[in-house]
């Protein structure tokens, strides 16, 4: 019995490595799935998408993410996300996750694509709730509007599966394309002193 058990637990803690080292997330081990259908104001229109601060209060509970009146220190982490359409880039807006008098514990401050991890509590947040948050809907076969298979890596490393499954790590570079992908793939970012 006790044999048993210690190979359940290395077999998961395995499990856990392969995951956050780029293998194929599941709901089951990163969190709930987003129920898409419960998520109003989705963006159905071409990019650029809005921040959408306006509907923020009202994905919050769909997207699993809390309105704090300051960003929380206790995990405190930041990654860069690139997407594109055609093969062409799409901006992650400025205050994505902030609206009038509150911020979430994802969020950006700025069109560089760095997306902001800030929470009182430790645990895990996945790309789906940033996504969430945004409005914009992200499957295995949908990026806003655009429908069929994604490509998607992480730190440059191809991926399958649904991105918005994804966990959140320290200085992850995501990339994400719908149709055509871009020339070149970025496998890394430069974020900036204190990042």
């Amino acid at each position: 019995m006790i044999v048993v058990t210690a190979l359940v637990v290395v077999a998961g803690a395995a499990g856990g490595l392969l995951l956050t080292r780029g293998g194929h997330p599941t709901a089951s081990a990163h969190g709930k799935m987003i129920d898409w259908d419960s998520v109003p104001h989705l963006q159905t229109g071409p990019p650029p998408w809005p921040s959408e601060s306006n509907y923020l209060a009202q994905r919050l509970q769909p997207s699993g993410l809390d309105a704090l009146s300051m960003e929380g220190t206790v995990l405190h982490h930041h990654e860069h996300l690139d997407l594109f359409v055609s093969g062409h880039p799409v901006t992650v807006p400025a205050f994505v996750g902030i609206g009038t008098g509150f911020l979430t514990e994802l969020h950006t401050h700025d069109p560089s694509g760095i997306i902001h991890v800030e929470s009182p509590v430790r645990r895990s947040f996945t790309l789906g709730q940033f996504f969430c948050e945004w409005g914009v809907k992200l499957n295995a076969s949908c990026l806003g509007r655009y429908r069929g298979e994604l490509a998607w890596w992480v730190n440059g490393r191809r991926m399958h599966g649904n991105p918005a499954l994804l966990p959140l790590r320290q200085h992850q570079e995501i990339v994400i394309a719908a149709g055509r992908p871009p020339t070149t793939v970025p496998a890394s970012y430069d974020f900036p002193p204190g990042l």
